[in-house]
């Protein structure tokens, strides 16, 4: 069938564009190709629409970061799909800003910003990323695979990135970082940030088959404890070794990890913080301190765990901030995982991922059998994401009142930061003019007895002139760390009967300033 005129057109004067931009140097056209052959997307990456980065669009060799930047600008549009092959050393002397209407780039850094539907894949001997970071933000459906990113530093000379090697930030959506080798040399003091750094509303991320080594910091999931936005990321077949700490730490949302080899983590592994669940399991934590728990911060976060081997695993004690989950790890919540995986079990996890993770491996994955084989073919063309949901397992919304007693007068409430001139105390005084207000965008609140009450519904009541301000939102059972229900907006929330002493309702998102007047809990 014959394309619409404007469609060839378009084509035609995106590889016209592309032919142009290859004068910048390093940048080799291609012919199209139906997909990269770089295997599926797995885990978090899968959901949400999948992952299939530049699947279907035109591949293109780069060997320089201008030349990556090139190919980015030289795209119809900012979602048209591309492939780029990376091949040679990628550093400051050959990456600068390219400019163009679909892409926005910046010298030093590759930046992959408000674009979609790219993949960058090392080929051919191999691409080292030299002390010069991968920037994601405000973008989705982005692969990175087979690659090396190595000494990003954010202080001293030269500086990238904000010394992550890959970082996310701002709406990013579905990504697969996948046979990557990301390497420090040396922690804070020495100028190096976080290997695998996800904040500010990222979610939908699976980092899988990659090594992460020699560095203070393995990466983190939320800048803050106000930033829980984030989540929905599976770890899984990769190597974490000589990490001090963040292996990873998840403020919020959910993360699971699986089938990891751990050796020598100095200080902190999974740092599980201010209401983040993970589910851990099938994993081999060797020669390490901490490996799991929640550290550094007396607000809790939660795990469940199962099949994890520990060799040679030392536990400090706990504190007011230090709750390690060890020597005697056990499940203090439950995580629903979304889709289907078959893990191996830990005891051959230091074979088959000293066989598979890392740049340079063959893209070879493992069969569930710890055996290691040849990726499989992925799903050509790119995915529409439908909506994000706030989390796997979402409760219903009741719009009918409940009746009864309102639990909330009489009894305790806290929660996260406030803003100047409000109080906890507002959110269960039955006055509708005063209220709560978190001191940023998001936030959590919560009502707490001092012994175990069933609630089965709550009603929250936004403050006059304020209505509408809540986006999406979580409502946990804080003593278990579980997830009663999910949504948008404010109003009524029904779930099951639940006996608890704490209920915290969590901000995800929301827009200008959320103010709640009433936090209402009811038996019924």
């Amino acid at each position: 069938m014959r394309q619409p005129v404007t469609r060839r057109l378009q084509a035609a004067l995106a590889t016209l564009a592309l032919a142009a931009v290859a004068a910048a140097g390093g940048i080799v056209l291609s012919a199209p190709e139906a997909s990269a052959a770089t295997g599926s997307a797995t885990g978090y990456a899968t959901q949400n629409g999948g992952t299939t980065g530049g699947a279907g669009g035109q591949t293109v060799r780069a060997t320089t970061g201008t030349a990556i930047h090139a190919a980015l600008c030289g795209r119809a549009a900012d979602s048209t799909p591309i492939v780029i092959e990376v091949e040679g050393t990628i550093n400051h002397g050959n990456t600068s800003k390219v400019s163009g209407d679909s892409c926005n780039t910046a010298a030093g850094v590759i930046e992959l910003k408000q674009i979609s539907n790219v993949t960058i894949v090392g080929v051919g001997g191999g691409a080292v990323f030299d002390q010069i970071g991968i920037h994601i933000r405000e973008s989705s459906n982005i692969i990175i695979q087979n690659v090396t990113v190595r000494n990003v530093k954010k202080s001293g000379s030269p500086t990238s990135n904000g010394g992550d090697a890959i970082g996310m930030e701002s709406g990013v959506r579905n990504v697969w970082v996948d046979h990557t080798t990301l390497e420090a040399s040396g922690g804070e003091s020495e100028g190096y940030d976080g290997l695998f750094d996800m904040k500010a509303d990222t979610r939908y991320v699976t980092l899988s088959y990659s090594i992460l080594r020699n560095s203070g910091r393995g990466g983190l999931v939320g800048s803050s404890e106000s930033d829980v936005s984030n989540g929905f990321v599976t770890y899984h077949h990769n190597l974490y070794e000589n990490i001090d700490s963040r292996a990873p730490l998840q403020r919020g949302g959910v993360g699971h990890m699986f089938n990891n080899h751990y050796v020598r983590i100095n200080s902190s592994g999974i740092n599980s913080r201010a209401g983040a669940r993970a589910k851990v399991e099938n994993n081999y934590f060797e020669d390490s301190k901490d490996v799991l728990g929640t550290f550094y911060t007396d607000a809790a976060g939660y795990w469940q765990v199962s099949g994890n081997t520990l060799d040679n695993v030392t536990w400090s004690s706990p504190g007011s901030d230090n709750n390690p989950a060890g020597p005697d790890m056990k499940s203090t919540t439950t995580v629903s995982i979304p889709y289907a995986y078959t893990p191996d079990a830990a005891d051959c996890v230091r074979d088959v991922v000293s066989r598979t993770a890392g740049a340079g491996k063959g893209l070879k994955v493992s069969d569930g059998n710890c055996t290691a084989q040849p990726p499989t073919e992925p799903t050509p063309g790119p995915t529409e994401p439908t909506p994000d949901p706030t989390d796997p397992t979402p409760g219903p919304t009741d719009p009918t009142p409940p009746t009864g007693t309102n639990l909330s007068i009489g009894a305790g409430s806290d929660g996260s930061s406030k803003a100047s001139g409000t109080s906890f105390g507002h959110l269960r005084d039955g006055d509708l003019n005063t209220y709560w207000s978190p001191a940023g965008s998001t936030g959590h609140a919560s009502i707490k007895w001092d012994s175990a009450t069933a609630v089965s519904s709550v009603v929250i009541r936004e403050a006059a002139g304020s209505a509408g301000s809540i986006g999406a939102w979580r409502l946990l059972d804080a003593d278990a760390g579980t997830v009663l229900a999910s949504g948008d907006g404010a109003g009524t929330i029904s779930f099951p009967r639940t006996t608890l002493r704490k209920i915290t309702f969590e901000i995800v998102s929301s827009t200008g300033s959320p103010r709640i007047a009433e936090y209402e809990t009811y038996t019924s």
